[in-house]
């Protein structure tokens, strides 16, 4: 990277990892940097996705592996291949976290941690000379000018002067960390197009019995093939009060989520035994033992768990068929109808976004020079897995490299 001959101040909106990142990258070219955060710290909602981990990137070819962005890989496809998944790691051992791979081919940093992560970073940053400025929060642009306004701690409207700015908001999930999706209303003033932010990789409702809810919520189901029309997941879901959730699922909220905005009937097909052959389960059930209840057998002869036998009674009620044959074909074909998604406060992450129309190839938007996007302010999404911190620091990356290239042909 080249060291600007005649630094520039940029300023950098957002204190999540793509706004740090792009601080980074800013800094170390050479510009005057500072970061504006509206909470009290920064990297919070990087410090929520720590509890489970942090699972940083995965270790998927490329190819596949950008091909989870579905829609917007031709968009993210550029930042991403900019700043791969190999860059990822290495930037983490250059602060002295090396990462582990998990089973599954997901990254982690090998504490497990964000903590040392984030305060290693922080302290890099604050080497680079990179200022940050909390409890400011961004309300706009000043009319007719590209100078910018907060509300700072002191709750006093002021303006900001940039050569180069890079917003990085956050979408509209755990808005406790600061990522509200306020922001939207302010481009959509200014004549940006914002597609509506929406819950992603999120649970869903269904009506449960009062008995299922209360007995089951909190129970996993483990091992089981969760099925949308011609796509199935094979993995585990968690049963809720309010409905299910789980990895399985947040691999399908995309497809379920489109499907209920457009009042279709939509249900979800659990196959509760995967790895046994539909009749090879009814032979096993078609032998019970005199006197055993039903529940006994189906736990017994066919390996279902008091969650999957529960969630078979939700289907078919309280009296089960007699037939072996029918016994085995609910027990793959659990059908489960969704009401609703979860609340987009409640999701893991937020679809919808800044449209990449709206923005040129180096993301900078289209009616403001000057001014980048970049993180879950764009509009993509993609499921848990790595993909969404990958595609938060390489979109930070590259915004910030497009900044970079700007400011040295002004």
């Amino acid at each position: 990277m080249s060291v600007a001959s005649s630094p520039r101040s940029v300023a950098v909106i957002g204190g999540g990892p793509a706004g740090l990142i792009a601080a980074e990258t800013l800094a170390l070219a050479g510009h005057k940097v500072t970061v504006y955060e509206q909470m009290p710290t920064v990297g919070r909602k990087f410090l929520v996705a720590g509890r489970g981990g942090l699972n940083l990137t995965h270790t998927q070819a490329l190819e596949p592996f950008l091909d989870r962005y579905r829609g917007a890989r031709p968009a993210l496809e550029p930042a991403i291949r900019a700043f791969d998944p190999a860059a990822l790691r290495d930037w983490c051992a250059q602060l002295g976290e090396t990462t582990t791979v998990g089973s599954s081919g997901r990254v982690f940093p090998a504490s497990f941690r964000a903590t040392a992560l984030l305060r290693a970073w922080l302290v890099r940053l604050e080497d680079l000379g990179v200022e940050i400025a909390t409890r400011h929060r961004w309300t706009g642009w000043v009319p007719n000018s590209s100078r910018l306004t907060f509300d700072n701690a002191a709750d006093e409207l002021i303006e900001v002067s940039a050569d180069a700015v890079i917003i990085a908001l956050g979408g509209a999930s755990w808005p406790r960390t600061g990522s509200n999706g306020d922001w939207v209303s302010t481009f959509t003033d200014a004549g940006v197009t914002v597609t509506p932010l929406v819950p992603s990789n999120c649970g869903f409702d269904v009506e449960w019995s009062d008995y299922f809810a209360e007995r089951f919520a909190g129970t996993p189901l483990k091992n089981v093939l969760i099925s949308f029309g011609e796509v199935s997941v094979r993995g585990e879901a968690m049963i809720t009060t309010t409905g299910i959730e789980g990895g399985a699922i947040y691999e399908l909220s995309a497809l379920l989520r489109s499907s209920l905005a457009r009042k279709l009937s939509t249900e979800l097909v659990i196959d509760l035994r995967p790895d046994v052959a539909e009749d090879e389960l009814a032979r096993r059930f078609s032998r019970p033992r005199p006197k055993e209840s039903v529940a006994n057998m189906l736990r017994r002869a066919g390996g279902l768990t008091p969650v999957g036998i529960a969630l078979m009674r939700e289907m078919v009620g309280e009296q089960f068929p007699a037939s072996s044959i029918e016994r085995a074909r609910i027990a793959k074909h659990v059908a489960v109808k969704l009401v609703a998604p979860r609340p987009i406060e409640r999701a893991i992450s937020s679809a919808g976004g800044v449209r990449f129309d709206q923005l040129d190839e180096r993301l900078m938007l289209k009616s403001r020079p000057g001014v980048f996007i970049a993180g879950e302010m764009l509009d993509w999404e993609a499921p848990t897995g790595g993909y969404l911190l990958q595609a938060t620091f390489s979109t930070g990356v590259f915004a910030a490299n497009g900044a970079i290239d700007w400011l040295s042909n002004k």
